[in-house]
């Protein structure tokens, strides 16, 4: 479910044939400055609309099963394709960070509900340095850098406080909290309240006990931001008591 299953890249020709895929220069056409006038309106803090993707991306093209082969294989025609696409990641980037947006967001998700989708050291090898390019070019333009990843991505962690990420949004109940604990003040956990189990079954009870787990074990001067997913089978009256509880 939510797998591609007629990729664009097909199975026959693989790299070699990339005349279906089109490289989406569009999302350079937006007006920075009525990107500007929109933050002039508040005084909130803006991330940006760009939200790039490099693994997902990948299987959309390919096909999931597809694409954990490849990145054994290694063909010449993905490592051409992926440095094409980061090319013009950056070049995105980039024009949102010539505007007035506090911060910029990118994602993937790279876990299962026990561990990762693939090697860790295959993802430092070929991902790593995408997302640390990512986090420079936001950090010279003076912007926060986002990111968001289901599953259990603990083996990601020090990575990404290694390259300097500012906020990362992942399932924090299914990696566990208490393994996290030795993150606290080295990188924001940009939310999350169980959304397999909590809001959609547990009592409002548990659900305040849970944000008070989460502020004892990962609050350490700030470092925590009070966000959920209100997603399909969510009760409106857990999601409510959970930000309840933060304003608490």
């Amino acid at each position: 479910m939510g797998e591609v299953k007629e990729p664009l890249i097909s199975d026959d020709e693989g790299w070699e044939d990339l005349s279906r895929v089109h490289i989406p220069v569009e999302e350079l056409s937006f007006d920075i400055e009525q990107v500007n006038n929109f933050c002039r309106t508040t005084d909130k803090f803006v991330l940006a609309a760009a939200n790039p993707r490099p693994f997902e991306r990948l299987q959309f093209l390919r096909g999931t099963e597809n694409v954990f082969i490849d990145l054994i294989l290694r063909p010449d025609g993905m490592m051409s394709f992926i440095k094409k696409m980061h090319e013009h990641n950056i070049k995105v980037l980039e024009k949102w960070c010539q505007s007035d947006v506090d911060g910029i967001s990118f994602m993937d998700d790279w876990g299962t509900q026990n561990s990762m989708l693939i090697n860790p050291d295959l993802w430092q090898e070929i991902f790593k340095p995408l997302y640390k390019d990512y986090i420079e070019l936001a950090h010279s333009k003076n912007k926060k850098a986002f990111m968001h990843s289901d599953g259990n991505i603990l083996a990601l962690y020090p990575h990404f406080i290694e390259i300097g990420l500012d906020a990362l949004n992942s399932q924090i109940f299914c990696i566990g909290i208490d393994n996290l604990k030795e993150f606290s003040g080295k990188i924001t956990f940009w939310g999350e309240i169980d959304r397999q189990h909590l809001l959609p079954n547990g009592t409002l009870e548990e659900v305040e006990q849970a944000v008070k787990y989460i502020k004892e074990a990962l609050w350490e001067d700030g470092g925590c931001i009070a966000q959920l997913e209100f997603g399909l089978g969510a009760k409106p009256e857990n999601v409510y008591q959970a930000m309840k509880s933060w304003d608490k």
